[in-house]
């Protein structure tokens, strides 16, 4: 089988996916320099503390050990954050990915993998979304994921560099069993916040905006387990190694779930109460993000597992549990 680098491969969805690797024979190395990821989630593969800033480290580590594919998860993905210090954003997201690019092209590496986002396409225009909407993201952090695709783009004409844009909307969930979860800090996404409030560490989950144009006045997005993510990228892995071409896919359930809806669920699947406060808007929050991911489908062969949103959240709360 194949050896795989993994950036990032201590966080949310790059240990999801480094697990899967391993779990279907590849040999991987873990790759995170431990800012926001979590040592303990390194349990399959090798791991190697690095930051993508160290250039001469990259080159080094791609150049000892003869990796067939890079898949790149490593990156800041606080939307509000971006917008305050952009500059964070582009040093990381943008910069840094082209040290890892430029080392993985000295190292021979022709195969990568990139974990971009649905912030490529801002505000939505008509929904669902497909891969042919307009990108136009409204902050940094959208911005530095397109950037990173046209760059993608552009290796793949000028060097050979073949590679899978993953556009992600709302990763959701926990791998059953596996010990890994969703671990930020501080924690923004609604499902894990719901499910601190069930357990008692927050008094409250806010609700932004209550007088959206949708059925209950809260917005609605599309919510995807994390290992159905996973298992798109092992399948992007066999695309591109079966001589696939660069592309881009959207990843998602293709159903919307409203805020007021998640904290419902969260409250059936916990048995416990869930305060909410009502708040104002975030600048720049759609009333509607939901995938068209039948691209994704229909090229890669992919399809959800988990596709009821009890499901996905009860795989959370076993995790919060712990």
């Amino acid at each position: 089988m194949s050896k795989v680098l993994v950036t990032g491969g201590c966080g949310y969805i790059g240990s999801h996916a480094n697990k899967l690797l391993a779990e279907s024979g590849h040999h991987t190395v873990a790759l995170d320099n431990l800012v926001h990821g979590h040592r303990e989630f390194a349990r399959w593969g090798r791991f190697v503390k690095l930051d993508l800033d160290d250039r001469a480290g990259l080159v080094k580590l791609l150049a000892a050990e003869k990796f067939d594919a890079v898949m790149h998860f490593a990156g800041y993905a606080y939307v509000g954050e971006s917008v305050s210090d952009p500059a964070k954003y582009y040093r990381n997201n943008l910069a840094a990915t082209l040290n890892l690019l430029e080392a993985s092209q000295a190292a021979g590496v022709d195969k990568f993998i990139f974990s971009s986002s649905c912030a490529t396409y801002g505000l939505p225009q008509s929904i669902p979304m497909d891969e042919d909407h307009p990108q136009d993201p409204i902050n940094p952090y959208g911005r530095s994921k397109l950037m990173v695709e046209r760059i993608l783009g552009d290796f793949s004409s000028a060097y050979g560099l073949r590679s899978v844009c993953l556009r992600y909307f709302n990763a959701a969930g926990a791998a059953p069993g596996a010990g890994i979860g969703e671990w930020h800090d501080p924690e923004t996404h609604l499902i894990p916040l719901a499910l601190e409030a069930a357990l008692g560490k927050i008094p409250a989950v806010k609700i932004f905006g209550t007088d959206y144009d949708t059925p209950d006045g809260t917005c609605l997005r599309d919510y995807i387990h994390v290992d159905d993510l996973a298992g798109a990228h092992l399948l992007a892995l066999e695309y591109l190694f079966q001589g696939g071409r660069s592309d881009c896919f959207n990843l998602g359930n293709g159903n919307g779930f409203s805020v007021r809806e998640v904290i419902a669920t969260a409250r059936r699947v916990s048995g416990r109460g869930i305060e909410t406060e009502d708040a104002p808007r975030r600048e720049g929050d759609p009333p509607r993000l939901i995938a068209s991911a039948a691209k994704a489908q229909r090229v890669l062969g992919w399809k959800p597992r988990y596709t009821d949103l009890a499901e996905i959240i009860r795989t959370a709360w076993e995790w919060h549990q712990r």
